[in-house]
């Protein structure tokens, strides 16, 4: 194992909106480019109607780099209103990484926690053991931030 497989971050920010409506929107990989800084699509693959364990679904990315990817993601969990995970498959089929949104009820009436997280490997991430991993996962955290601040401003 590398430095780098299992190295995760996770973020939580409550929000103005029942978990219902919540997980509409995390589950929603199409619109996921409307509110990400780096993910800029996404699609369900064969005839996967939405989110299921097993589904799959092809993710884009836009890097600050300039470097553009496609990304097959197999749902590992989807239990509504209060999961949603998957792994980001690598070329070989192995996870790459894996995400997560988990769903709590808020303490104010209709309102939700939502936490993010991320987590390397085991499989090829693109990043690379001996170059600093701090910033990436500092970068992840605050783009997770923002996708969830915008996400949630969508519906309100």
């Amino acid at each position: 194992m590398d430095l780098i497989t299992g190295t995760g971050v996770a973020v939580a920010l409550v929000v103005p909106l029942p978990r219902e409506r919540v997980w509409e929107l995390v589950t929603a990989v199409e619109r996921v480019g409307e509110w990400s800084p780096e993910a800029t699509g996404g699609r369900w693959c064969d005839e996967t109607p939405g989110p299921a364990e097993g589904a799959r679904f092809l993710g884009t990315n836009r890097f600050p780099n300039g470097f553009e990817s496609t990304v097959t993601c197999v749902v590992t969990e989807a239990r509504e209103p209060g999961t949603f995970a998957w792994d980001v498959l690598d070329d070989s089929g192995a996870t790459g990484s894996s995400w997560r949104y988990d769903l709590c009820d808020g303490e104010t009436p209709g309102s939700t926690i939502v936490r993010q997280s991320f987590r390397h490997g085991p499989g090829m991430t693109g990043a690379r053991v001996g170059t600093p991993i701090e910033g990436r996962l500092a970068t992840l955290c605050s783009n997770m931030m923002t996708t969830i601040t915008a996400m949630t401003g969508v519906a309100r």
